[in-house]
């Protein structure tokens, strides 16, 4: 097979907001076929399995970030420079999506004794929709998972959870010349974060885990609107907070905390995500070693889950590339867990 064949007519869809999500599923598809493979459902999203009972997973998105100007190649065709391959999608995660396919053309399925499963989702960039989908079927997921985010090769055993919250605040518009006659929904606002952020420097950052880069539950207020004059009391203003969670503990104490500044503050508060962190004990390595972005994997319960994909981490960012040589180990890597898991 022509070298890097399958990255480069990956790297030739046009999946930005799954443009081409049919024909990249379809490509897929066709390839793992040949090798014997078998479809177990198709539409956005791609299932194919070998024919016994699978042990090992591997889970890749299709979909890619939009790219802005000022690339020095063509995003849509695979140009090698040096030792580096240039793509829209070569970290992110076409790369990783080409790795597990040749991973298992190269490898004997004759003699596994354990099966193998894959998945190809969409929308990941923006709602992570196709892995809601899978995993409102009730998916039975492999024992161990296999996320080809980009890594740069390194081993990935866990992720922080995230808790995203909107917070609306209902005032009273008044003249700012006699503001007694109103109620300032920015200032109740302003009084709710002082005393969620007082709670959590109390109660939730000095815990931490030396697991995570950033070792401890951050609180970030993102989003912060209100009023419609500076000469008038708001009668209303819009927030959004999120904390990335480094134990569950936390998502219930901060919602526990949310519940009584509700009352408070006249607020109504809406939970936009919350997902659990997780940390897996692996035996393919004996760093503890974590992701500080969200990935498909926090969506995967009930499986030992590792994120491991090509390098140098280059995803959303203009000329997007990975090393020849990254690409190959990463071949390698998922070659040989393939013989541990299931030989």
């Amino acid at each position: 097979m022509e070298k890097f064949k399958i990255l480069k007519d990956l790297i030739k869809f046009n999946t930005i907001k799954d443009k081409e999500n049919k024909e990249i599923i379809d490509y897929i598809e066709n390839v793992l076929l040949e090798k014997g493979l078998k479809t177990e459902y198709k539409g956005k999203y791609l299932i194919m399995s070998t024919d016994k009972e699978a042990k090992l997973g591997f889970l890749g998105h299709t979909d890619t970030v939009e790219y802005i100007d000022g690339w020095d190649t063509n995003p849509f065709e695979l140009t090698k420079k040096g030792n580096e391959l240039y793509g829209l999608g070569t970290a992110d995660m076409k790369g990783g999506i080409a790795a597990m396919m040749d991973a298992i053309i190269e490898t004997d399925l004759s003699a596994l004794k354990q099966g193998i499963k894959l998945y190809f989702t969409y929308d990941e960039e923006i709602n992570f929709g196709g892995i809601y989908d899978i995993v409102k079927t009730n998916e039975k997921f492999p024992e161990l998972m296999i996320f080809g985010e980009p890594t740069d090769n390194e081993i990935l055993v866990g992720s922080k959870g995230l808790l995203e919250i909107d917070i609306s605040f209902n005032g009273i518009k008044a003249h700012s010349s006699n503001p007694e006659k109103g109620k300032s929904a920015n200032m109740n606002a302003v009084k709710f974060i002082y005393e969620l952020n007082e709670f959590y420097n109390k109660n939730i950052k000095k815990d931490s885990n030396e697991n995570y880069e950033v070792p401890y539950t951050t609180m970030n207020v993102g989003l912060m609107k209100g009023g419609s004059a500076k000469n008038s009391v708001p009668a209303n203003c819009e927030i959004s907070i999120d904390f990335r969670i480094i134990k569950n503990e936390h998502i219930i104490l901060i919602k526990e905390k949310l519940k009584e500044l509700s009352n408070k503050y006249d607020c109504i508060i809406s939970i936009i995500e919350e997902i659990q962190p997780f940390l897996n004990q692996v035996e393919f390595t004996n760093k503890m070693k974590t992701a500080n972005f969200l990935t498909e994997a926090s969506k995967v319960e009930n499986s030992t889950r590792i994120i491991l994909g090509a390098g140098p981490v280059t995803a959303h960012e203009i000329n997007e590339h990975i090393t020849e040589e990254s690409y190959k180990k990463l071949v390698e890597q998922y070659t040989d867990i393939i013989k541990k898991v299931c030989m």
